[in-house]
């Protein structure tokens, strides 16, 4: 069999506090038949240590390439970027506040593209955050309800590696993961889930940052709905209640603590759908929800 070649994007704003971890996550990894060809990071107008961070990192990793951008122009320009310089067709996005969560996540993300039908593998979303408080049980349920959600129903997000098919995204909205996977399918290929590809983030903090990223990712996912007819598995009900059943198998029963996580998701919802409604969506380019920074 021949040996894959990969390209890691990877997106960044302001992230001194987690890039040198992100990037050093990837060359921890092994990856037997597949070479990580180049991992090509885009410093979107940083204006902390991100842009000298990946410099330094690409002066000890030969196969980093550095592309700041000036300024701020949103996540999907950014990975417009880094599709256009990468040479290589399977690309993998992460976070530039994730990392991988062993050594075999990046493996298990990339090997079902030895399959050609293969169009796009979706990771397993891991939180480091207390489960002692309100907040950290939500993003907990949160991200347990993702993975049992995509066990039955492949929801990919976070951690994905996709066939670039020459699909460039729109830089005037965001969910960039649904944007992309609908031309996969549409083009016949298979999206899949891979529950041993680790990777770990943060959630949020507070209940105002929880709301402030749930509101708009959740924007994202009614526009996909309202522009393309696009279904996103997470808005099923069938699928949600086979997800909470095995969120409920995962976390245990908490029922005042899994009211509260619904409720922040349902007023993150209604505010999405307002904001539809009222034709102030444009969210491309997003506040930093700070207090995720601390991986």
């Amino acid at each position: 069999m021949a040996e894959l070649e990969i390209a890691i994007g990877i997106c960044a704003y302001n992230e001194e506090k987690n890039i040198e971890r992100s990037i050093r996550s990837i060359y921890e990894q092994r990856t037997p038949g597949i070479r990580v060809r180049e991992v090509l990071v885009v410093s979107s107008g940083s204006t902390d240590r991100t842009d000298e961070i990946v410099r330094g990192l690409a002066e000890e990793f030969d196969n980093i390439v550095f592309l700041p951008q000036e300024r701020r122009e949103g996540k999907n320009s950014a990975i417009n970027l880094y599709l256009d310089n990468k040479t290589c067709d399977v690309v993998v996005m992460l976070n530039a506040d994730n990392l991988f969560g062993d050594e075999d996540s990046l493996y298990h993300l990339v090997s079902p593209f030895f399959d050609d039908d293969t169009g796009m593998v979706g990771g397993h979303p891991v939180p480091t955050n207390d489960k002692g408080d309100r907040v950290g049980f939500a993003t907990h349920m949160l991200w347990s309800m993702h993975h049992n959600l995509a066990m039955v129903y492949p929801k990919i997000g976070e951690l994905v590696a996709f066939r670039d098919i020459g699909t460039r995204l729109p830089t005037d909205q965001q969910s960039d993961e649904d944007l992309i996977r609908m031309n996969l399918e549409k083009a016949g290929y298979r999206c899949l889930y891979a529950p041993e590809a680790i990777v770990l983030n943060r959630g949020p903090e507070t209940e105002e940052d929880f709301l402030k990223q749930r509101t708009r990712v959740n924007i994202g996912e009614v526009n996909m709905k309202a522009k393309y007819d696009y279904d996103i598995p997470s808005w099923n009900k069938w699928y949600l209640v086979k997800a909470a059943i095995g969120t409920v198998r995962d976390l245990g029963f908490h029922p005042f603590k899994m009211l509260y996580a619904m409720r922040l998701e349902m007023r993150a919802r209604s505010e999405a759908k307002r904001h539809i409604g009222s034709g102030d969506a444009d969210m491309n380019v997003w506040d930093p929800v700070e207090t995720t920074k601390r991986l």
